[in-house]
């Protein structure tokens, strides 16, 4: 028998049903061949909007083998494995709803021109500030599957433009991978090119690369052009490139690219053009509604049976962006100038225009000022106050020209009567200072305190030109416990030698050198050195001068409180500075008058020499005024120059309502007082709002202030005058149109610039409207492109 009717025959034996017996390895192997080539030919004929429900199964199976990619902008949505399977099912949902069209937007674009920003923006809502978008930047793609991994991606997917529910599914691309791009251009309903409009190269690549390859890989898709980065267009770039990485090639202004260059490139192609900017949160829904819209109407040629898409409307209008107004400029005050408090202590150690000469203990003489004495201590302010012609009469101890007595012995005998044995003329004709401070057994060098190196006669021929008078003084004996007499006498300047009257205050004998000095540098400055030795001796001469404040920060020291002594100083300069504004109100003790346009004010030298380097280079150097005792200034008003003397002894900016804000201007530049010249800025400033929201007209007032403030280094206040023409510019224009031409080249270049609204958004605005008007009419004739 042969094999064939021998197999035959065993075919017929065997029962019907039963089939022959397949080892389990061999079905096991088979079974995966056989599914697979029927998985290819359902894929084949199954659409991406009507796939088969195994389909869902089959991915779901391997969504555990997919990476869960996170791009910039979209932390936070990776939802727990839990609800993995429920998210894909409702992903596959939109593919299964008639009603519900899935869009696959694709986004291609130049490296760096914002596509991946504005997916966030879109997808996730991500909203970035100018800065952060403006670090180093790093090729990245925003992963498709973000629509598997996160629900909240999958809910903004989903959206209703003109009455038809979309899911809008955003492909993101590399720039520069042409190799695995084209496989994003597969199916796509639309695609969104961009291009920088701070970057001229990536729109030309519009036209040369990205608009040919999107006509190659997909040629019946719509395409929408997007200009990206639209906040560079008003932002501040010299403060963009700072902000920038180091190596990065800076942004200038001529690559800023108009509105109108894309809107040409856009309608040589034939396509809709938007602009957006993620920074300001403009034009993100414009562009991707649009997009949808036209892949609508694209999708409506080819499926005209669908109802529901027969009232989408073509890509609308994008209306222009207005550029926020930018904020008017802060005026800044800086700090005032750290070394007015050490400068009275530097009166001591050189005494310029000094008018007090304090004795101690009959041969030491120390130089101070009348206007610090008073000002700190209620004991010298009444003193120097102190009427001396009632003792004329009787006469004075001492010797001096002037004096009444005719002869020598005569006035020697009448010193010896009125100071009880006191001689005063058979001393030594000079002393130093350094031999003076070891006699008086201070035992301490202080080289910085300057004393008279004559003996206390002053000699008979000190007056000028030969001029005599009646000497005045007093005996304080009976008066205060700290000082013997006080009388005026004509006395030699230490520093320019010059005769001129001046106040001779003897002080106790008690009074040692080196802890009144400490004392003399308290009533200048309101500090004490904790470092003072003879803090008990400091204390007794406080107590002599009735300064309770400085026996009291003794007295801290001593207690290991020294801290509180801060709160002191503070008490002090308050209490100074109120004297010293009556002072200069009431003219006392002032040494000097400015002859002004209007009329004179008194002030005093010490006080203007330690605030102003402009004054004390005018009294302290070889000018003519130093010698004077009226200095005029012209083209200065008193409000003016009572304005600067308050800040000079206080530091504190007054008004007063016949100021004249310019005018104090001019002065403070003029007396290099630049804090001073802040703080006028301010207040010209605060009035000039003030009065604008008052709603009186300023733009008269601001276009006088501009160019004198730039004269006068006024910078700050003429920066706020050009903000606010800039701001107005049309308003200013109508109402100055001659003053607005008279400017400088220089500010109607920066006018021109820095106008808001800027010009290419009132071209903008002008196209906008013309458009609007035409589509209008074309609706009403029944034309209705699409």
């Amino acid at each position: 028998m042969s094999r064939k009717t021998e197999r035959d025959s065993r075919k017929s034996i065997q029962p019907c049903g039963l089939r022959q017996a397949v080892h389990p390895l061999q079905s096991q192997c088979a079974e995966p061949v056989e599914k697979r080539k029927r998985w290819k030919r359902e894929i084949k004929v199954a659409t991406p909007r009507r796939r088969p429900r195994w389909i869902a199964d089959w991915v779901w199976q391997l969504a555990p083998t997919f990476p869960e990619t996170v791009v910039p902008g979209s932390e936070g949505c990776t939802p727990g494995t839990g609800q993995k399977r429920s998210q894909l099912m409702d992903s596959d949902m939109d593919y299964e709803r008639p009603n519900v069209e899935t869009i696959k937007c694709v986004v291609v674009g130049d490296n760096a021109v914002g596509k991946t920003r504005l997916i966030c923006a879109r997808a996730c809502n991500a909203t970035l500030t100018q800065y952060q978008l403006l670090a180093t930047h790093v090729p990245t793609v925003w992963a498709i599957d973000q629509y598997r991994v996160c629900q909240e991606v999958l809910e903004r997917s989903r959206d209703v433009v003109d009455d038809v529910s979309v899911s809008l599914r955003l492909w993101d691309t590399f720039g520069d991978h042409h190799k695995d791009r084209r496989f994003a251009y597969g199916r796509s309903d639309v695609v969104v090119l961009c291009f920088s409009i701070a970057n001229p190269n990536s729109l030309h690549h519009v036209k040369t690369m990205w608009y040919p390859e999107i006509k190659h890989f997909c040629p019946r898709a719509p395409v929408i052009l997007v200009g990206c980065q639209l906040d560079l267009r008003y932002a501040d770039l010299e403060a963009v490139n700072r902000a920038r990485r180091p190596l990065a090639r800076p942004i200038k202004p001529n690559e800023i690219l108009p509105p109108e260059k894309g809107r040409e490139v856009a309608k040589e192609l034939g396509i809709p053009y938007y602009e957006t900017s993620v920074v300001a949160q403009f034009g993100i829904k414009d562009v991707f509604d649009n997009a949808i819209r036209a892949a609508l109407i694209s999708r409506r040629h080819l499926q005209f049976w669908k109802s529901h898409l027969r009232n989408v409307q073509r890509p609308l209008l994008q209306a222009p962006f207005l550029p926020p107004k930018p904020p008017p400029p802060i005026i800044l005050v800086p700090d005032p100038p750290s070394n007015n408090e050490e400068r009275p202590a530097h009166l001591l150690e050189d005494p310029l225009c000094a008018d007090v000469i304090l004795v101690l203990q009959e041969r030491i003489k120390i130089y101070a000022h009348k206007i610090y004495l008073s000002t700190s201590s209620s004991k010298f302010y009444d003193l120097f106050l102190m009427d001396l012609s009632e003792d004329d009469q009787q006469g004075i101890a001492g010797s001096g020209i002037g004096a009444t007595i005719s002869t020598a012995a005569e006035r020697m005998l009448h010193q010896e009567e009125r100071h009880h044995g006191r001689d005063f003329l058979l001393r030594a004709a000079s002393f130093d200072i350094c031999e003076s401070a070891e006699e008086a057994g201070s035992g301490q060098q202080k080289p910085c305190l300057r004393a008279s190196t004559s003996d206390g006669i002053l000699r008979g021929n000190s007056y000028e030109n030969g001029e005599r008078g009646l000497r005045r003084g007093r005996d304080l004996s009976s008066w205060s416990r700290a000082f013997v007499s006080i009388q005026e006498e004509m006395a030699d300047d230490p520093l320019t030698y010059k005769s001129k009257l001046m106040v001779v205050v003897k002080m106790d004998p008690s009074i040692q050198p080196g802890p009144f000095r400490a004392v003399l540098k308290y009533l200048y400055t309101g500090e004490l050195d904790e470092k003072e030795r003879d803090l008990m001796h400091i204390a007794h001469i406080a107590e002599l001068l009735e300064v309770f404040d400085l026996r009291m920060m003794v007295a801290n020291i001593l207690n290991n409180e020294a801290f509180m002594n801060q709160e002191i100083t503070k008490a002090f300069h308050v209490r100074r500075t109120n004297r010293v504004k009556e002072c200069l109100a009431k003219g006392t003790f002032s040494d000097v008058t400015f002859i002004l346009d209007d009329g004179a004010i008194s002030a005093h030298k010490p006080l203007l020499i330690s605030s102003c380097d402009w004054m004390a280079a005018m009294f302290g150097g070889p000018f003519v005024e130093s010698s004077t005792k009226e200095v005029a200034l012209p083209y200065t008003s008193k409000s003016c120059m009572r304005a600067v003397l308050e800040y000079l002894y206080t530091g504190q900016f007054s008004s007063s309502p016949d100021l004249d804000d310019m005018k104090l201007i001019i002065l403070a530049n003029r007396l290099c007082l630049p804090h001073l010249v802040a703080l006028t800025e301010q207040y010209t400033v605060t009035s000039l709002m003030e009065a604008s929201q008052l709603m009186a007209d300023i733009d008269g007032d601001v276009l006088v202030f501009l160019e004198l403030a730039q004269f006068h280094c006024a910078y700050q206040l003429a920066d706020w005058c050009l903000h606010h023409i800039c701001t107005n510019y049309n308003n200013v224009c109508r109402k100055f149109p001659r003053d607005m031409k008279a400017m400088s080249a220089e500010n109607q270049e920066y006018f021109e610039k820095h106008r808001w609204p800027p010009v290419w958004y009132l071209k903008e605005e002008d196209h906008y409207q013309r458009a609007k008007k035409e589509l209008l009419l074309m609706d009403s004739n029944g034309c209705k492109p699409e």
